[in-house]
């Protein structure tokens, strides 16, 4: 119990809720990166078939965290409202991530169709079953001061960022190499790939269990949450719709930049073993250094200037993808620089946008009397989610583009245009979301410091 005699350990209740990051960066970064390379390489499905079910996994996504956020704001249980939807969520996600990347334990000879089938089933489930993030994220709010989270915020994306490096080396030499070998003997599997896929299905169930377990549960709401007046209190709150839009148009270049970085170095640069050990390590400390160097920055700064830094760095580096028709003598020095630099700024994008949520969420408290941080974590997926799956369409449609040749003394490689122009055309919408956030919305991402003093302290599980 949290007592005088036993007071609120902040640093153990950091580490404790930041556990689950290390199974979730595993698991969506695989999926984010990854799925389109196993099974438009592995199992030989068109581009277009490979980049068209992952959007529609995003559609799904859209609705399920705007539904779990909202239930988990509404039911209050002996568990508390977060941990029920956890506990049964976690699982679905471990099942469905097993079936998407080892379908021959399922199908044997399937038809190409019946691929796709499988690839559009288990892509929707796996983004239902990642709603549990939704009541997770939601805790943020409610046991996290404003001035903890930066801190909360730098060590979740450390934990979540040691997943994203093993996630980066599986799936830039295991993942690879594994889908180059599939696509010439169907149906082997190497006991490195079926056990790696397992055994990051488990950290994932298990981290989620361990958090939901440990964690603190929350006091009841006062009162019983009404959707009706919270979804019209949310939509009347314009800071937190221009962040919500900003969000949403800012999320094309995002997932641009994490759907096709391992095809680009793939098709365009042709990266080998080495080159891709190389990438994957620069990926992971490159992330590592700059979550720190991005939160001392948004201390000095603000998040509002941090955030648009961050946009014009991220618009640079996409549109260094353009340099893939260029016939370099080696492929490898450029293809760690842009890997290099795309870590730089996602690092500063994912430090940010896991904070501002929670901040708002407060912020409307503080106004209204009722904290309704499920709901402020879950609704923007519908709009965030809607934005990704279109860049995810633009990207299916991109990579059917004609095919381009770049040939040099050692080597030569064929690939469609779409895998290099897409930078460029990904990095102009950001700038119109780089205008949106400086000069139209006048978004605000640092709300003021104040403390809650309606709402009852959390209590441990009894």
């Amino acid at each position: 119990m949290i007592t005088p005699e036993h007071p609120r350990n902040a640093t153990r209740l950091i580490y404790i809720y930041s556990i689950p990051r290390i199974g979730s960066s595993l698991l969506l970064g695989i999926v984010g990166l990854g799925v389109a390379e196993l099974y438009i390489i592995g199992y030989n499905l068109p581009g277009f078939w490979g980049f068209f079910p992952v959007a529609m996994g995003y559609l799904a996504i859209a609705f399920s965290q705007f539904f779990f956020g909202w239930i988990s704001d509404k039911w209050y249980t002996r568990l508390g409202r977060r941990k029920p939807w956890i506990l049964l969520l976690a699982p679905l996600s471990f099942v469905s991530f097993i079936c998407l990347f080892l379908p021959d334990l399922f199908l044997h000879n399937p038809s190409q169709s019946t691929v796709i089938a499988w690839l559009i089933l288990w892509d929707i489930m796996f983004e239902v079953a990642y709603a549990v993030s939704t009541p997770y994220g939601a805790w943020m709010a409610e046991e996290f001061t404003l001035d903890e989270r930066p801190r909360v915020s730098q060590i979740t994306n450390t934990f979540n960022f040691i997943g994203y490096g093993i996630m980066a080396v599986f799936t830039l030499v295991v993942l690879t190499n594994f889908s180059t070998q599939l696509s010439q003997h169907p149906g082997v599997l190497p006991p490195v790939y079926v056990w790696s896929c397992f055994i990051f299905g488990l950290i994932f169930f298990v981290s989620y269990y361990v958090c939901a377990l440990v964690m603190p549960t929350e006091a009841p709401p006062k009162t019983k949450p009404d959707l009706r007046k919270n979804l019209r209190n949310i939509v009347e709150n314009k800071n937190y719709m221009h962040v919500v839009i900003m969000q949403g148009f800012a999320s094309l270049t995002w997932i641009a930049a994490t759907g096709v970085m391992l095809l680009y170095t793939q098709k365009v640069l042709g990266f080998g073993l080495f080159d891709y050990i190389l990438a994957g390590l620069t990926l992971l400390f490159g992330i590592f250094i700059f979550l720190y160097v991005w939160r001392v920055i948004v201390a000095k700064w603000g998040k509002t200037k941090t955030l648009l830094v961050v946009f014009v760095l991220a618009m640079c580096v996409m549109s260094c993808s353009l340099l893939g028709f260029v016939p370099f003598p080696s492929t490898m020095v450029f293809g760690i620089l842009f890997i290099g630099g795309t870590a730089v700024f996602l690092a500063g994008w994912y430090l940010l946008s896991s904070i501002w949520y929670a901040d708002l969420a407060q912020d409307d408290a503080q106004k209204t009397g009722e904290m309704k941080a499920g709901l402020y974590a879950g609704f923007p997926s519908i709009l965030l989610n809607i934005f990704q799956a279109l860049g995810t369409f633009i990207l299916a449609l991109l990579v059917t583009l004609p095919n381009f040749t770049v040939v040099t003394a050692t080597y030569s490689h064929t690939f469609s245009i779409g895998y290099v122009v897409y930078g460029p055309i990904f990095a102009a919408c950001l700038l119109l979301t780089y205008f949106y956030t400086r000069n139209i919305s006048k978004v605000q991402l640092d709300v003021a410091k104040q403390e809650l003093t309606h709402e009852e302290p959390v209590k441990d599980d009894p």
